[in-house]
């Protein structure tokens, strides 16, 4: 079976050279966003792994639950603890945030962003309920600035994610660092969009990072991603009607510039004098 990428950055195919081996994996997705469009776990759940969304905005919390029935998908975000929080959504967009200052700069780029009180609840709380005792592969952390909340709320004595990846500043200076690597795990790789963390238990695991994504990973880019060329079946479909209305107008042109279409012009116009 082919693998199929959907992420945006390649985080899926890494992820798939380290754990392919491993048979009905389990992933938990804090801020999973759409079910396909960048999805990192759509791979996965398509070979048959199951896991865990978090996703507080009610169009992608709908369409997860549409598109994956077999997974627990939960309206909420993670936290350090079980208040409600101001949640800010900027629509059709993965930049909705619990922070206030992110929001602020979104406004100030022109952004439309509206604001709705969201249940928080503790990766721990969550991992007690859904995850129980069984392994977690991975974890994907997109919050967009609330990293650090979503850490503390996570015990990772009881539950050790081998790998974790966390949208990370360009510049690298994230504050919360601390959080992950004194809970024994190694920043591994940067690709430019995303820390990938292993545990100090999975090391073994570190030379599936050690090139980037290539050819010999033998996947293919979903229709219609940002580094496939070929177009979408609607794009495809408008095109070939542009194609065809340009054939025409071409044909159309051609002829009302032949020597028969003037004649017959010429004729059309003595038969109206008459």
């Amino acid at each position: 079976m082919t693998f199929i990428s959907y992420a945006q950055n390649f985080e899926d195919i890494r992820l798939w050279r380290a754990l392919k081996s491993e048979k009905n994996g389990f992933y938990l997705d804090v801020g999973a966003n759409h079910p396909t469009e960048d999805s990192v776990t759509r791979a996965f759940y398509d070979h048959g792994w199951r896991g865990i969304n978090i996703e507080p905005v009610q169009a992608y919390y709908d369409a997860l639950c549409q598109a994956r029935p077999n997974d627990i998908n939960l309206q909420c975000v993670a936290g350090e603890n079980a208040d409600g929080l101001t949640f800010y959504t900027i629509a059709d967009t993965g930049l909705s945030t619990v922070e206030a200052s992110v929001a602020q700069q979104h406004r100030d780029a022109g952004m439309k962003v509206s604001k709705r009180t969201v249940q928080s609840r503790t990766l721990t709380s969550i991992c007690e309920q859904y995850a129980q005792d069984r392994p977690i592969h991975f974890l994907k952390i997109d919050v967009e600035g609330h990293e650090e909340t979503v850490l503390r709320g996570m015990d990772f004595t009881r539950w050790r994610p081998w790998i974790i990846l966390i949208e990370t500043p360009w510049a690298r200076d994230q504050t919360w660092e601390n959080l992950v690597t004194d809970a024994g795990y190694q920043s591994i790789l940067f690709d430019g969009l995303n820390t990938f963390y292993l545990a100090e238990e999975h090391l073994a695991l570190k030379p599936a990072f050690d090139i980037p994504p290539c050819n010999l990973d033998e996947f293919q880019f979903c229709k219609g991603h940002k580094f496939s060329h070929p177009l979408s079946e609607p794009d495809q479909q408008l095109s070939a009607a542009l194609q065809r209305a340009e054939r025409a107008e071409a044909q159309l042109h051609a002829l009302q510039n032949s020597r028969t279409w003037r004649t017959l012009q010429k004729v059309r116009s003595l038969v109206r004098r008459a």
